[in-house]
């Protein structure tokens, strides 16, 4: 008799623990490229920012737009209008990111990168060891053409950086939803545009001793483009310089695009 209890005992713990171990399992979200997942965390509560984007005017699930300044320190959200331009719905203030002005050049060295990206659903990680996060796409097709190498290069949550944005798990809550809600909604993909600094002919001149004024230039038409028209433009990669609008289709270029 004790001998079938004991039995039965052994029995009911490896069905718990096969119970748990499912649940686990389900409450688990496989690792993103190049960055490791945790378990389950907190669900954020959008009602609040349904709210705050329908008194701005907008709508959670429209198209959006991220913009990048890192002498700001400063990350924007743009939201596109019934009208078809894109509007600020709100800034963030970036907690820290690694690294100077100037762009990513090679794996290891510690740098944000600036450059147009694209961001697709699959470049989304609810499940970061930073909160939430999603992956630029670096190295983009310009950044391939130059050679330059890197990897898991996030906007994402808490305060620390090994060459990615860091938002604060609060900041991220939102602009995670924003970014998602958009995709989800029929977005192919969310423009994110960094900068080293907000791109106008005056911060541009005093950078004249710059080695990547040249480059700088080069982003200063991308950033006139959206200055102008509200609409981030088509972007594309031709031989090692950004082009822009019906520039952008060359035959020695390669559109900028979201992981396929």
């Amino acid at each position: 008799m004790r001998l079938r209890i004991r039995h039965l005992g052994i029995g009911l713990m490896l069905v718990l623990g096969v119970m748990a171990a499912g649940t686990l399992a389900i409450r688990y979200a496989g690792p993103q490229r190049g960055e490791p997942a945790i378990a389950e965390r907190r669900v954020y509560d959008r009602t609040q920012l349904v709210a705050d984007l329908a008194t701005a005017g907008f709508a959670l699930g429209a198209p959006a737009h991220v913009r990048i300044y890192k002498r700001e320190k400063r990350l924007e959200v743009w939201l596109q209008t019934a009208a078809g331009p894109f509007g600020l719905f709100r800034g963030y203030d970036i907690c820290t990111y690694s690294g100077g002005l100037g762009p990513k050049l090679r794996e290891g060295d510690r740098q944000a990168p600036e450059g147009f990206y694209r961001v697709g659903l699959s470049q989304l990680n609810p499940a970061s060891r930073h909160h939430l996060s999603f992956n630029l796409g670096f190295p983009n097709a310009f950044d391939r053409q130059l050679g330059r190498t890197g990897s898991a290069l996030m906007v994402h949550g808490g305060c620390s950086s090994v060459g990615c944005y860091a938002i604060g798990d609060e900041s991220v809550d939102e602009v995670y939803a924003i970014v998602e809600a958009a995709l989800e909604g029929g977005q192919a993909a969310v423009d994110v545009h960094a900068f080293p600094f907000r791109l106008t002919a005056t911060a541009l001149a005093a950078e004249g001793d710059s080695t990547w004024l040249g480059y700088w230039r080069n982003l200063k038409q991308g950033y006139d483009l959206f200055e102008a028209t509200q609409v981030p433009p088509a972007v594309g990669a031709c031989a090692g310089e950004y082009r822009f609008g019906a520039d952008a289709e060359g035959p020695q270029c390669a559109a900028i695009a979201a992981w396929s």
